[in-house]
């Protein structure tokens, strides 16, 4: 880490609407909320949550939270998930250990230096759940602006906003990419490794890197070969050998095994 590197420290927004002599502050619906007597707050804009710490109080900002999640981009299909609905079986060690990585980064938000997760294993063990409700149980206990991303689907964007005169507009998708305070990239590795797919990459990781900002990965791809017979590829093969060690120093890796739950409840309802 160099000396360069910016503190390690979490930013809290504020809003800064100034107040009107009544007291009273208008959300956007033409609602007002009387912060002088607030009862989480007390006036000070800010609450302490037990066991959690100081927090942008709720009557700050109304409707925030509904914004945070909408500004996520989580599919309404993973919308449901929780830590609490993240199924763990008796036997399935290492969906513990998963779901017990995902409530440490949870409870140690606000003192972590944003290294991350990296969940590994094969299709349908509760890779993407466990993200993404680590993602929404931030968002809803510190207000974080998160946001998800399946690899591929965020690639094609940025193919498609590609301007080769100013190139502006792969900014404009890349910017909120680096600016999350939690990113979610969801299925790395799945597309085809290219040069461009591999600096895409380099540079979305290293800027997040570089300003210790959380990002929780999942992928299909392990970091071994299961025996040498198997001629499959691994991670390092599809995100390329630099990109890999910087993840190493990013994230903790996470594997997970067990049985595809998807063909599982397809077995039980035939």
């Amino acid at each position: 880490m160099s000396s360069t590197d910016k503190p390690n420290t979490k930013r809290l927004r504020m809003v800064t609407t100034p107040p009107k002599e009544s007291g009273l502050q208008d959300d956007e619906e033409g609602s007002a909320t009387d912060t002088s007597t607030c009862p989480h707050c007390f006036g000070t804009g800010m609450e302490v949550v037990p066991e959690v710490g100081a927090r942008r109080c709720r009557c700050q900002t109304p409707g925030q939270g509904d914004r945070l999640y909408q500004a996520a981009r989580i599919p309404p299909r993973y919308q449901h998930c929780t830590i609490q609905n993240y199924a763990t079986g008796d036997s399935e060690t290492s969906k513990w250990v998963a779901k017990r990585e995902a409530d440490r980064i949870i409870n140690d938000y606000l003192i972590s230096d944003g290294r991350g997760l990296l969940f590994v294993g094969p299709v349908g063990v509760g890779k993407t759940h466990l993200a993404v409700a680590l993602l929404q149980e931030l968002i809803q206990r510190y207000q974080v602006r998160g946001l998800f991303y399946q690899f591929g689907a965020l690639l094609r964007r940025i193919q498609d906003s590609y301007n080769p005169v100013s190139k502006s507009s792969e900014l404009a998708v890349l910017q909120p990419v680096f600016d999350a305070d939690v990113l979610v990239l969801d299925e790395l590795g799945a597309s085809k490794p290219t040069d461009w797919v591999r600096d895409t990459m380099m540079q979305i990781i290293n800027t997040r890197y570089n300003d210790k900002r959380l990002t929780i990965f999942t992928t299909n791809y392990s970091d071994a070969r299961k025996n040498d017979k198997d001629s499959g590829e691994i991670l390092e093969d599809r995100i390329g050998v630099a990109l890999r060690s910087r993840l190493y120093e990013m994230c903790k890796t996470v594997v997970i095994d067990g049985e595809d739950y998807r063909k599982r409840s397809l077995a039980q309802t035939v």
